[in-house]
Protein backbone atom coordinates (compact mmCIF):
# COMPACT_ATOMS: atom_id res chain seq x y z
CA UNK A 1 0.00 0.00 0.00
CA UNK A 2 1.60 3.32 -1.03
CA UNK A 3 2.61 5.85 1.59
CA UNK A 4 0.65 9.12 1.52
CA UNK A 5 1.71 10.84 4.76
CA UNK A 6 4.70 11.10 7.08
CA UNK A 7 4.65 12.32 10.66
CA UNK A 8 7.88 13.53 12.22
CA UNK A 9 8.95 13.78 15.84
CA UNK A 10 10.35 17.18 16.81
CA UNK A 11 13.08 16.91 19.43
CA UNK A 12 15.86 14.57 18.38
CA UNK A 13 14.49 14.09 14.88
CA UNK A 14 13.76 17.53 13.46
CA UNK A 15 15.46 19.85 15.96
CA UNK A 16 18.09 19.78 18.70
CA UNK A 17 18.47 21.94 21.79
CA UNK A 18 21.12 24.64 21.68
CA UNK A 19 23.15 24.51 24.90
CA UNK A 20 21.19 26.74 27.31
CA UNK A 21 23.76 26.73 30.11
CA UNK A 22 25.83 29.79 29.06
CA UNK A 23 22.69 31.89 28.69
CA UNK A 24 21.31 30.70 32.00
CA UNK A 25 24.63 31.46 33.72
CA UNK A 26 24.55 35.00 32.33
CA UNK A 27 20.93 35.50 33.34
CA UNK A 28 21.70 34.41 36.90
CA UNK A 29 24.82 36.60 37.07
CA UNK A 30 22.82 39.61 35.87
CA UNK A 31 20.65 39.08 38.94
CA UNK A 32 23.60 38.80 41.29
CA UNK A 33 23.73 34.99 41.40
CA UNK A 34 27.09 33.52 40.39
CA UNK A 35 27.00 29.79 39.69
CA UNK A 36 29.55 27.57 37.97
CA UNK A 37 28.74 25.62 34.82
CA UNK A 38 28.29 22.27 36.54
CA UNK A 39 25.78 23.70 39.01
CA UNK A 40 23.76 25.32 36.24
CA UNK A 41 23.88 22.18 34.11
CA UNK A 42 22.63 20.03 36.98
CA UNK A 43 19.88 22.52 37.74
CA UNK A 44 18.79 22.49 34.10
CA UNK A 45 18.74 18.68 34.10
CA UNK A 46 16.44 18.84 37.12
CA UNK A 47 14.13 21.19 35.23
CA UNK A 48 14.09 18.91 32.17
CA UNK A 49 13.09 15.95 34.34
CA UNK A 50 10.28 18.08 35.78
CA UNK A 51 9.10 19.37 32.39
CA UNK A 52 9.00 16.21 30.30
CA UNK A 53 6.04 14.48 31.96
CA UNK A 54 4.20 17.82 32.18
CA UNK A 55 4.76 19.16 28.65
CA UNK A 56 1.16 18.51 27.65
CA UNK A 57 -0.03 20.87 30.42
CA UNK A 58 0.96 23.91 28.32
CA UNK A 59 -2.12 23.81 26.11
CA UNK A 60 -2.79 27.55 25.63
CA UNK A 61 -1.18 30.91 26.42
CA UNK A 62 -2.32 30.98 30.04
CA UNK A 63 -1.39 27.41 30.93
CA UNK A 64 1.88 27.72 28.99
CA UNK A 65 2.85 30.78 31.03
CA UNK A 66 2.05 28.89 34.23
CA UNK A 67 4.09 25.89 33.10
CA UNK A 68 7.07 28.07 32.19
CA UNK A 69 6.89 29.81 35.57
CA UNK A 70 6.93 26.44 37.32
CA UNK A 71 9.87 25.26 35.24
CA UNK A 72 11.81 28.43 36.05
CA UNK A 73 11.05 27.93 39.77
CA UNK A 74 12.30 24.34 39.64
CA UNK A 75 15.49 25.52 37.91
CA UNK A 76 16.26 28.37 40.32
CA UNK A 77 15.58 26.19 43.36
CA UNK A 78 17.89 23.49 41.98
CA UNK A 79 20.55 26.16 41.38
CA UNK A 80 20.17 27.41 44.95
CA UNK A 81 19.00 30.81 43.74
CA UNK A 82 16.30 32.72 45.61
CA UNK A 83 14.80 34.51 42.62
CA UNK A 84 11.31 35.52 41.59
CA UNK A 85 10.19 36.37 38.07
CA UNK A 86 12.87 34.34 36.30
CA UNK A 87 10.50 32.73 33.79
CA UNK A 88 11.19 35.21 31.00
CA UNK A 89 14.95 34.87 31.31
CA UNK A 90 14.69 31.10 31.53
CA UNK A 91 12.54 30.87 28.39
CA UNK A 92 14.86 33.24 26.52
CA UNK A 93 17.76 30.84 27.10
CA UNK A 94 15.92 27.95 25.46
CA UNK A 95 16.53 27.82 21.71
CA UNK A 96 16.68 25.10 19.09
CA UNK A 97 18.58 24.31 15.90
CA UNK A 98 17.54 22.34 12.86
CA UNK A 99 19.16 18.93 12.78
CA UNK A 100 21.45 18.41 9.76
CA UNK A 101 19.55 17.39 6.66
CA UNK A 102 16.10 17.70 8.25
CA UNK A 103 14.79 20.54 6.10
CA UNK A 104 16.09 18.94 2.91
CA UNK A 105 14.50 15.61 3.86
CA UNK A 106 11.13 17.34 4.36
CA UNK A 107 11.46 18.91 0.94
CA UNK A 108 12.23 15.55 -0.67
CA UNK A 109 9.21 13.93 0.95
CA UNK A 110 6.93 16.80 -0.08
CA UNK A 111 8.28 16.80 -3.63
CA UNK A 112 7.28 13.13 -3.78
CA UNK A 113 3.70 14.15 -3.01
CA UNK A 114 3.59 13.14 0.65
CA UNK A 115 1.80 15.17 3.32
CA UNK A 116 3.88 15.99 6.40
CA UNK A 117 3.11 16.75 10.03
CA UNK A 118 5.22 17.25 13.13
CA UNK A 119 3.99 15.13 16.04
CA UNK A 120 5.61 15.82 19.39
CA UNK A 121 5.39 15.56 23.15
CA UNK A 122 5.63 19.31 23.65
CA UNK A 123 3.69 22.29 24.88
CA UNK A 124 2.05 24.64 22.37
CA UNK A 125 5.22 26.74 22.36
CA UNK A 126 6.59 24.29 19.78
CA UNK A 127 4.76 26.28 17.10
CA UNK A 128 6.81 29.36 17.99
CA UNK A 129 10.10 27.46 18.06
CA UNK A 130 9.49 25.95 14.62
CA UNK A 131 8.37 29.30 13.22
CA UNK A 132 11.62 30.91 14.39
CA UNK A 133 13.51 28.33 12.31
CA UNK A 134 10.94 28.55 9.48
CA UNK A 135 10.52 24.80 9.81
CA UNK A 136 6.77 25.29 10.16
CA UNK A 137 6.84 26.00 6.42
CA UNK A 138 8.47 22.63 5.75
CA UNK A 139 5.40 20.69 6.93
CA UNK A 140 1.63 20.84 6.52
CA UNK A 141 0.67 20.60 10.20
CA UNK A 142 2.16 20.71 13.70
CA UNK A 143 0.41 18.77 16.47
CA UNK A 144 1.57 18.67 20.08
CA UNK A 145 0.62 16.43 22.98
CA UNK A 146 -0.62 19.57 24.73
CA UNK A 147 -3.22 20.16 22.03
CA UNK A 148 -4.68 16.66 22.28
CA UNK A 149 -4.19 16.28 26.03
CA UNK A 150 -2.22 13.04 25.88
CA UNK A 151 1.51 12.41 25.35
CA UNK A 152 3.04 9.69 23.22
CA UNK A 153 2.99 6.69 23.31
CA UNK A 154 -0.79 7.26 23.37
CA UNK A 155 -2.01 7.24 19.75
CA UNK A 156 -4.05 10.46 20.08
CA UNK A 157 -1.46 12.89 18.75
CA UNK A 158 -0.72 10.67 15.74
CA UNK A 159 -4.39 10.24 14.88
CA UNK A 160 -5.04 13.99 15.20
CA UNK A 161 -2.15 14.71 12.83
CA UNK A 162 -3.44 12.19 10.29
CA UNK A 163 -6.93 13.68 10.52
CA UNK A 164 -5.51 17.11 9.71
CA UNK A 165 -3.60 15.65 6.78
CA UNK A 166 -6.58 13.66 5.55
CA UNK A 167 -4.52 10.48 5.62
CA UNK A 168 -5.23 6.96 6.85
CA UNK A 169 -2.90 5.23 9.37
CA UNK A 170 -2.22 2.26 7.10
CA UNK A 171 -0.81 4.66 4.50
CA UNK A 172 1.29 6.66 6.94
CA UNK A 173 4.71 6.31 8.55
CA UNK A 174 6.16 8.04 11.59
CA UNK A 175 9.83 8.98 11.96
CA UNK A 176 11.17 9.32 15.49
CA UNK A 177 14.11 8.72 17.76
CA UNK A 178 12.83 6.83 20.79
CA UNK A 179 10.59 4.03 22.01
CA UNK A 180 7.56 6.26 22.60
CA UNK A 181 7.63 7.18 18.91
CA UNK A 182 7.66 3.58 17.78
CA UNK A 183 5.11 2.34 20.31
CA UNK A 184 2.77 5.26 19.66
CA UNK A 185 2.96 4.99 15.89
CA UNK A 186 2.29 1.26 15.91
CA UNK A 187 -0.63 1.71 18.31
CA UNK A 188 -2.10 4.24 15.87
CA UNK A 189 -1.83 1.68 13.06
CA UNK A 190 1.11 3.38 11.34
CA UNK A 191 4.50 2.13 10.26
CA UNK A 192 7.65 3.37 11.97
CA UNK A 193 11.06 4.44 10.72
CA UNK A 194 13.88 5.38 13.09
CA UNK A 195 15.68 8.74 12.86
CA UNK A 196 17.78 10.37 11.47
CA UNK A 197 15.19 11.92 9.21
CA UNK A 198 17.36 12.09 6.10
CA UNK A 199 18.05 8.34 6.17
CA UNK A 200 14.41 7.56 6.99
CA UNK A 201 13.24 9.67 4.05
CA UNK A 202 15.43 7.67 1.69
CA UNK A 203 13.93 4.43 2.95
CA UNK A 204 10.39 5.77 2.67
CA UNK A 205 10.94 6.95 -0.91
CA UNK A 206 12.40 3.67 -2.17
Amino acid sequence: MPTEAVTIDAYGTLVSLRDPVPGLQRALAERGVERDEDTVRRAFATEVAFYRPRAHAGRDDQSLAALRAECARVFTEAAGADLDGFAGAFSAAIAFDELPGARAACAELRDAGLALAVVSNWDVGLHEHLAQLELDRAVDAVVTSAEVGAPKPAPDVFLEALARLGASPERAVHVGDDATDETGALSAGMRFEPAPLAAAARRILV
